[in-house]
Parts: structure tokens; sequence; C-alpha cells
């Protein structure tokens, strides 16, 4: 009996631990969005545009996080 009822409370927990991450991505807007990456080619296509994809959003990420930090030291 005792372990039927830990078994039960371990699954309740982890339906309850699943639906807040659930509706934490949803309202980070991170559930359901998948690379924008073509679904025709090999795996090593998909590889290499994911890489380059990456890439590029890093590249991204780095010249506007240099752009905040130059108009921020240009403020008085």
């Amino acid at each position: 009996m005792k372990a039927l009822f830990g078994v039960v409370s371990l699954l309740v927990a982890l339906v309850i631990v699943g639906l807040v991450l659930v509706k934490q991505m949803k309202a980070v807007g991170q559930l359901g969005a998948a690379p924008a990456i073509p679904a025709s080619g090999n795996v090593h296509e998909k590889a290499t545009q994911l890489e380059r994809k990456v890439a590029d959003d890093v590249a991204k990420a780095m010249e506007q996080a240099a752009s905040a930090r130059n108009a921020e030291v240009e403020k008085p």
C-alpha cells in the first residue's frame, strides 16, 4: 500500500511539474518554436544549415550587445 501511494504521488508530482513547465515555456514563447530550416536535404545539410543559423544568431546578438554598450558609453 505504501509503495502504491509512493508511485501515485510521484506521478502526480511529475504531472504538476510538467504542467508548470509547459505554462512557463508558453509564457516565454519557446514552446513550439522550431528553427526555420527547410525539410528537404539530408542530415548533413540540415546540420550545416542549423550551424550557420546559430552562428548568424550569435553574431547578431554580439552586434546588438556592442551597439548597446557603445550607446551607454556615449551617454553623458
